[in-house]
């Protein structure tokens, strides 16, 4: 199945200031998540961003709360309970996700939106724990539950459709 940009929602799962230092390969997931949303952007994909307790582990990078329609905050691992399910506009059952940490909120978000009936992709390149094990686990357990693991390119490719795309370079440019 592939995903298309006008049934998809962007998420990105606490991709917050000081939780980044202590994620592996922050960097390269920082970059992963302001890329996708700004793809998201440029090809009219709603983008929505949660914030793990702000007070404490700080707001997302400022790349990730300039570029998403909404963010929700949140004190559950899994934002489902705090709200998110009534957030995500109505029409869209698919959901592509990235953030931290994979084994914890991202994972517990992912399994929630499958079980209330989404369809999920999970962006590997643009997700991130403290330790890989961890970040690799729970890819294999999210695979196993039902959702797709995937990268940026793979997000990018599939919402443009083909390379007459009018955002075709734009986001080319974007991912090399």
């Amino acid at each position: 199945m592939l995903m298309k940009a006008d049934q998809s929602t962007l998420l990105l799962i606490d991709v917050q200031e000081r939780l980044m230092p202590a994620i592996s390969e922050s960097d390269a997931v920082a970059e992963r998540c302001i890329t996708l949303a700004t793809i998201a952007g440029l090809l009219g994909v709603p983008a929505i961003a949660t914030e793990q307790i702000p007070e404490k582990l700080g707001p997302n990078l400022e790349g990730v709360k300039e570029l998403c329609n909404k963010t929700l905050e949140k004190t559950h691992f899994d934002a489902c309970p705090d709200g998110l399910i009534d957030e995500l506009p109505e029409g869209r059952q698919h959901i592509v996700i990235g953030g931290c940490e994979t084994h914890v909120c991202m994972l517990q978000t992912a399994l929630s939106l499958l079980d209330a009936g989404y369809k999920v992709w999970v962006v590997a390149d643009a997700t991130g724990s403290r330790s890989e094990l961890d970040r690799d686990v729970a890819l294999d357990r999210l695979h196993q539950s039902g959702a797709r693991i995937v990268t940026t390119e793979m997000v990018a490719f599939e919402w443009m459709v083909h390379c007459k795309h009018p955002h075709f370079r734009d986001i080319q440019a974007l991912i090399k």
